[in-house]
C-alpha cells in the first residue's frame, strides 16, 4: 500500500487540529474544494445512507452507537437507547480538516469517523478529537462511512467505494464504478449497496468488494439506500423511487415523483417515507409503492426523512423543518431557521438535532417544535448530526463535539 494513500497519527497532525475546550475556534477561509458549490443542488453533497443493523429493520444486529447515516439500514433517522443534550452545550472540542466536511460521522467503539472535502477520511477519539488514523482517497468524499465488522465502507468522487480497516485505515478493496459515489453504503448480511452518479445502484461483496449484482436507473443516484427484509429501496434523480430485491437486483416497483429524488428513503412499519425536488414528502407502501399520502412543502425536499414515534420529521429548502404525521401526512408543527435546511434531522429521546445552511445546529422539541438550543458553527451546515452518548457529533467548517453545559 502507497504511503501517501495511508498515514496513521498517534496523535493530531498538520493536517487536522484539535480545538480543546480552551482553545479558540478559528473559522475557515474560502478553500478551492468549494469552488463549484452554488453549481448544482443535487451535485453538492452526500445524500446519506446509513446502515446499523437492527433486528426491528431487518438488519444484521443492533451494533450500538452509530455506525452508519442514519443510524440503521432502514435509515430511521432515530435512536430511542441514545440520550443527547437538551439544554445549552458547549463545545467539547473541534478537530479541523484542510478541507469543508460534508460526509455525516459515524461513530462505534469511542471512535468518530467522517469523509472530508480535501479527499481524507479520519478516525478520530470521540472523548477528545485525537487522530487515530487518516486515509487519503485524494478526491473529495461526501459520502457518509458506513462501519461494520471492523472495516469502513465509503464512496468518493474518484468514482470508487472504498473498504478500509477501522483499526488502522488500511486499503481492504477499492471498486470503481462509473462516476461519483455520492451515496453512503449500507451493509447488510455481508454486502454492501451502495448508488453512483453512473445512474446505477449496486451490491458489492463486503468481504473482498466483488460486484455481485447492478441495477441502471435512468439518471444518477445521488440517495442513499435502505435494506429491509430482503428489499433495496432508493431514490434517483430520473424521478423515481425503486424497490429492488437485495438479492439480485429485479425491481419490485418504481414509484414515479414530479422531480429529482436525492433524498434517502426511511422505512418504517411497512411504509417508506422520502422527500422529492418536486417539494413534497412522500409515504408509500413499502410492499407494492402505493402513494398512502404525500405532503406539498412549498419547495425541494434534499434532506432525508426521520421516522419517530408516529412521526416524520424532514427538513426543506424553504427554511424550515417539518414534523409530519407518519400515519396521513397532517402537518404537526414547523421551524424556520435562517437558511436552507439540507441536513437530515436526527431524533434522540424526544428531541430533534438538524443543521442549517444559516450555520447552526438546533435542537427542537420532536412534540412541538420548541428550540432547545442552537449552536453557532463557522459555515453552513449539511452534514447530519449523529447523537452518542450525550454527544452530539456535527461537520461543518470543523468537525464538531458538542456537551450539554
Amino acid at each position: 500500500m502507497d504511503s501517501s494513500r495511508r498515514r496513521n497519527f498517534l496523535k493530531a497532525s498538520i493536517s487536522g487540529t484539535v480545538l480543546g475546550l480552551s482553545g479558540c475556534l478559528g473559522i475557515l477561509g474560502e478553500d478551492s474544494a468549494d469552488t463549484n458549490e452554488d453549481s448544482s443542488d443535487a451535485d453538492e453533497d452526500a445524500i446519506d445512507t446509513a446502515e446499523d443493523s437492527s433486528d426491528a429493520n431487518g438488519g444484521s444486529g443492533d451494533m450500538g452507537g452509530a455506525p452508519m447515516f442514519r443510524y440503521d439500514t432502514a435509515n430511521t433517522g432515530s435512536r430511542p437507547s441514545e440520550t443527547g443534550p437538551k439544554t445549552s452545550v458547549t463545545k467539547q472540542w473541534a478537530f479541523q480538516t484542510r478541507s469543508k466536511v460534508r460526509s455525516s460521522p459515524a461513530v462505534v467503539d469511542g471512535t468518530v469517523y467522517v469523509g472530508s472535502g480535501a479527499g481524507s477520511v479520519y478516525a478520530l477519539s470521540a472523548t477528545d478529537g485525537t487522530e487515530q488514523w487518516e486515509y487519503d482517497s485524494i478526491s473529495p468524499l461526501n459520502s457518509s462511512p458506513a462501519v461494520v465488522d471492523g472495516t469502513v465502507y465509503i464512496g468518493s468522487t474518484d468514482g470508487s467505494v472504498y473498504a478500509l480497516s477501522a483499526a488502522d485505515g488500511t486499503e481492504q478493496w477499492a471498486y470503481e464504478t462509473g462516476d461519483r459515489v455520492y451515496s453512503s453504503p449500507a451493509v447488510v448480511d455481508g454486502t454492501v449497496y451502495v448508488g453512483s452518479l453512473d445512474d446505477s445502484v449496486y451490491a458489492l461483496s463486503a468481504a473482498d468488494g466483488t460486484e455481485q449484482w447492478a441495477y441502471e436507473t435512468g439518471s444518477s443516484v445521488h440517495a442513499s439506500p435502505a435494506v429491509v427484509d430482503g428489499t433495496v429501496y432508493i431514490g434517483s434523480a430520473d424521478q423515481s423511487v425503486y424497490a429492488l430485491s437485495a438479492a439480485d437486483g429485479a425491481e419490485q416497483w418504481a414509484y414515479e415523483t414530479g422531480d429529482d429524488v436525492v433524498s434517502s428513503p426511511a422505512v418504517v412499519d411497512g411504509t417508506v417515507y422520502i422527500g422529492s425536488y418536486d417539494h413534497s414528502v412522500y409515504a408509500l407502501s413499502a410492499a407494492d409503492g402505493t402513494e398512502q399520502w404525500a405532503y406539498d412543502i412549498g419547495d425541494a425536499v434534499y434532506s432525508s426523512p426521520a421516522v419517530a414515534d408516529g412521526t416524520v420529521y424532514v427538513g426543506s429548502f424553504d427554511h424550515s423543518v417539518y414534523a409530519l404525521s407518519a400515519a396521513d401526512g397532517t402537518e404537526q408543527w414547523a421551524y424556520e431557521t435562517g437558511d436552507e435546511v439540507r441536513s437530515s434531522p436526527t431524533v434522540v429521546d424526544g428531541t430533534v438535532y438538524v443543521g442549517s445552511d444559516d450555520g447552526s445546529v438546533y435542537a427542537l422539541s420532536a412534540a412541538d417544535g420548541t428550540e432547545q438550543w442552537a449552536h453557532q458553527t463557522g459555515d453552513v451546515v449539511r452534514s447530519s448530526p449523529t447523537v452518542v452518548d450525550r454527544m452530539v457529533y456535527i461537520w461543518s467548517d470543523h468537525i464538531y463535539a458538542l456537551s450539554e453545559r
